[in-house]
């Protein structure tokens, strides 16, 4: 039976891929910054539904040692899914220094972080896969987004050349980059905001967390000689 590790899984697309990889026999390892009850609730449900195991941990993305403690009660590991992050909302000019910190601690330096912990644990078996939850906004910048921007666009970055790295060793490294998702981190915006993003949609709605789940499971069972890419799901949007 095959694994997976996915971080940020308590809730919006962390949660509807924790989903449809337990749905398609995975054992799952399943990270959350604060709602670990909510995700150990999760991890009992998709135990009794699809008979897999899955285990939740809590750790901050951006501390490498809470990493390192989950990734040593892993043996072996197949995929791993970069899922967590954080965005901000605001005038860069009115931004400080530990806010910009913090978002590129949690959205780029944890997919640092976990790759390389992952990384060798998929060597020894000469295959894996890691998918990175990306933006359109790493494609094309936001305004009143910029660290959001640099980080996803980081990601982006991060993906094409770790991907470069790995193909000799048969693992394969992609990044979804979503456009409008109907998660939480979208809900501060008003309903006469959120319906004018939507009339700039070809496809008149939003993504619904689990066709990005779904969009990540097909590229799991791609081709391994899929790689490198940078993936857009955003219903025409850009």
């Amino acid at each position: 039976m095959k694994t997976a590790l996915i971080t940020g899984a308590s809730r919006g697309i962390g949660k509807a891929c924790a989903v449809k990889m337990a749905a398609c026999g995975y054992n799952l390892f399943l990270v959350c910054e604060k709602n670990i009850a909510t995700l150990e609730k999760l991890c009992e449900e998709l135990h009794k539904k699809y008979n897999i195991s899955a285990k939740a941990y809590k750790a901050d993305v951006s501390d490498l040692d809470a990493l390192k403690s989950i990734f040593d009660d892993i043996e072996d590991l197949d995929v791993l899914i970069n899922n967590a992050g954080i965005s901000y909302v605001g005038l860069l000019s009115d931004m400080t220094a530990e806010e910009w910190n913090r978002i590129v601690s949690v959205n780029l330096t944890s997919v640092f972080y976990t790759s390389k912990l992952a990384v060798p644990k998929m060597l020894s078996k000469h295959s894996g896969a890691i998918i990175n939850i990306s933006s359109v906004w790493g494609n094309v910048g936001a305004s009143m987004e910029v660290a959001y921007s640099a980080t996803k666009g980081g990601v982006n970055g991060f993906t094409k050349a770790l991907a470069k790295e790995l193909a000799p060793s048969n693992i394969s490294v992609n990044a979804i980059a979503c456009g409008f998702v109907d998660t939480d981190m979208n809900r501060h915006l008003s309903e006469e905001d959120l319906e004018a993003v939507k009339t700039e949609i070809p496809a008149d709605r939003f993504a619904t967390c689990e066709e990005i789940a779904d969009s990540v499971y097909s590229v799991l069972t791609a081709p391994s000689y899929l790689t490198g890419q940078v993936i857009t799901v955003d219903g025409g949007w850009t």
